[in-house]
């Protein structure tokens, strides 16, 4: 690997934002435990952010945030977008971890998120044209399934969905593919976990992709079990653009960890967790949402050119 490529990934190819965190729960116009893990979308010249909020309960459902610019003056929803609804077996203990992608062929955003219950995690899928009204389709695919998103646009007339199943307790990230959003098939392994590193325990997706010249950029966690417990870093991957099942490169280093208090305390230390992500098509610049130590929202920024660069000067896989 290229030495000043090496040297720029030490240096921080994400930026902290110094107003971090963003959201918090005692910004919350109601009682909450915490904030945290957000999907992300523009919407009206707005980012919106649709907000993970744990009840003091224990359980969770998805609230709205909004904001001109993306960092300050968060105008946050009364009442959640989307609740557990308590008649669906899957949604007896909360809504998790949203990420939201525009379905171009449908003039609709999609919402990937996770369900909870007795049987375990779930990936489940809600369709909205305006972010007031939604419309649940329930389980994608069976538990447990995890950290879901679609691509934003179809693969040879087929939707592509990237996950995370437990399947004979081994968590890789995989892909599988569907005609209508109903029925899923040709699932393979995209990302599994490397035995060793830094990714040894758990991989899964962070934001939605992101399309670029170059192909898919993924951003993913990577978990280590440590003595202490468990620790969230961030890597990268690229997808090949036509056969998005195919890692054009994939980043040996992570990029992105726990260093600040505020990822280092709170419910669960030592996260950082992205789940979404907004680019700015004219600049590069990119601004990556995550959920710090379980417990708030923060905001991390780069450069798309310089993750792409970074990327390409990584060993081929």
């Amino acid at each position: 690997m290229n030495e000043n490529i090496i040297k720029q990934n030490s240096s921080g190819l994400f930026q902290r934002y110094e107003g971090n965190p963003i959201l918090i729960p005692e910004r919350w116009p109601y009682l909450a435990n915490a904030t945290f893990n957000p999907g992300a979308i523009e919407y009206n010249g707005e980012t919106l952010l649709l907000v993970r909020v744990e009840d003091m309960c224990g359980f969770s459902h998805l609230n709205i945030a909004r904001s001109k610019d993306g960092k300050t003056n968060w105008q946050i929803e009364e009442k959640p977008l989307l609740s557990p609804d308590r008649s669906e077996e899957e949604e007896q203990w909360g809504l998790e971890d949203p990420r939201i992608v525009w379905l171009e062929d449908r003039k609709e955003y999609a919402i990937t998120y996770v369900c909870f219950s007795k049987d375990g995690p779930t990936v489940s899928l809600a369709l909205t044209k305006d972010f007031k009204t939604v419309e649940r389709h329930g389980r994608m695919l069976p538990p447990e399934d995890k950290d879901a998103s679609l691509l934003p646009r179809k693969i040879k007339n087929r939707y592509v969905l990237i996950h995370r199943p437990i399947i004979r307790g081994e968590a890789h990230v995989w892909i599988s593919f569907s005609p209508d959003l109903k029925y899923w098939g040709d699932h393979k392994v995209l990302l599994p976990v490397r035995p060793g590193w830094w990714d040894c325990s758990k991989v899964g997706l962070g934001p939605p992709p992101i399309e670029t010249k170059e192909g898919w950029l993924v951003i993913y966690h990577g978990v280590r079990q440590t003595a202490s417990g468990s620790l969230y870093r961030v890597g990268l991957a690229l997808l090949d653009l036509e056969e998005p099942w195919k890692i054009i490169r994939r980043s040996d280093h992570w990029v992105f960890g726990p260093r600040m208090p505020y990822e280092r305390v709170g419910d669960v230390p030592g996260v950082t967790f992205p789940t979404g992500v907004i680019v700015n098509k004219k600049t590069g610049d990119l601004r990556m949402y995550y959920g710090a130590a379980d417990s708030n929202v923060s905001l991390a920024t780069a450069n798309l050119n310089e993750l792409l660069t970074y990327l390409m000067n990584c060993p081929s896989k």
